[in-house]
């Protein structure tokens, strides 16, 4: 079982351009694509959030649970879904700017036990800016780690939503002790500043790093560099795509029993470009079509 903690909400694209155009709902969230993606590629895994009882959180759970994802540890509660206004740019670059008082997913506790089974745990994006629920999945977080589970972190800086930058950069750090992959954006590794080098001796066992079309990097504590290059795709928008490596990362490592550090530090050259290029063609097929929609993995095979 591949656990995926935090936030749900809905995306709502714009269908055409300038400040009024139409807006579409789309199902979102970057813990919440990923889980949709795990699912999509055949792994066993589960959400755990806090979802509302409205009709934008009964849609939420219904794609979750079609697409075989285990939502018996989702939270429900009376509070209205979050909602994000995206804007993508001409290179299909998405932007969101965030409606988030009083929202359901922000109000999330820490469970009481993690679900039987589970192998893995991947946190990220919204759900660790946002208090009370910020902090409710940090103790999870150090719980999980604690407990000897494999951990997966992807900031997704909104920096929109963070009202320090410091103090985020402070408990991000306070975060690696725990986190055995650590998954970001070359543009979130510049806003948070350090190197991978510098992650890596707090505590991951491996830092990956996408940088676009440019394809994937990642980095190991005894001084592994692997690079793979993306894949060639006309894009139509990006959303949803680093979500969607953070799946493929998480469902290669379960298909090749490296779940662990151990495993991790394991991983040889030809490991990690079967890996790697495994992440880059799932965010390519993302990328090739509109919203975030992760492939199956018959789109994948061979």
């Amino acid at each position: 079982m591949i656990v995926v903690a935090g936030e749900a909400l809905i995306d709502l694209v714009p269908q055409g351009t300038g400040a009024l155009a139409d807006l579409k709902p789309a199902l979102g969230g970057g813990p919440y694509n990923t889980a949709v993606a795990l699912g999509r590629l055949g792994s066993r895994a589960a959400f755990c959030s806090r979802v509302s009882h409205d009709a934008f959180g009964e849609a939420l759970l219904d794609r979750l649970r079609a697409t075989g994802v285990d939502v018996s540890c989702v939270q429900r509660g009376p509070e209205p879904t979050t909602l994000a206004v995206a804007s993508v740019g001409t290179d299909g670059s998405a932007a969101y700017s965030f409606y988030v008082e009083g929202t359901a997913d922000r109000l999330f506790t820490a469970p009481a036990a993690l679900p039987a089974g589970t192998r893995a745990i991947s946190f990220g994006t919204c759900s660790l800016v946002l208090e009370p629920g910020a902090s409710a999945y940090e103790e999870m977080m150090r719980t999980a780690a604690a407990q000897g589970v494999f951990t997966a972190l992807d900031p997704n800086i909104r920096a929109g939503l963070i009202p320090d930058p410091d103090a985020y950069r402070a408990r991000f750090k306070s975060w690696l002790p725990s986190v055995t992959l650590l998954k970001l954006s070359a543009e979130d590794a510049q806003w948070l500043g350090g190197t991978p080098q510098e992650w890596l001796a707090a505590g991951p066992a491996a830092v990956v790093i996408t940088q676009g079309g440019d394809g994937l990097t990642a980095f190991t504590r005894d001084g592994g560099v692997y690079r793979v290059p993306g894949e060639r795709v006309e894009v139509v928008d990006t959303i949803g795509a680093g979500d969607t490596v953070n799946a493929a990362l998480l469902h290669g490592l379960a298909v090749r029993d490296a779940l662990s550090e151990r495993a991790v530090a394991a991983l040889d050259a030809d490991g990690w470009a079967g890996l790697l290029g495994f992440a880059a063609r799932a965010a390519a097929i993302t990328c090739s079509r509109a919203g975030a929609e992760p492939p199956y993995a018959h789109e994948l095979n061979g």
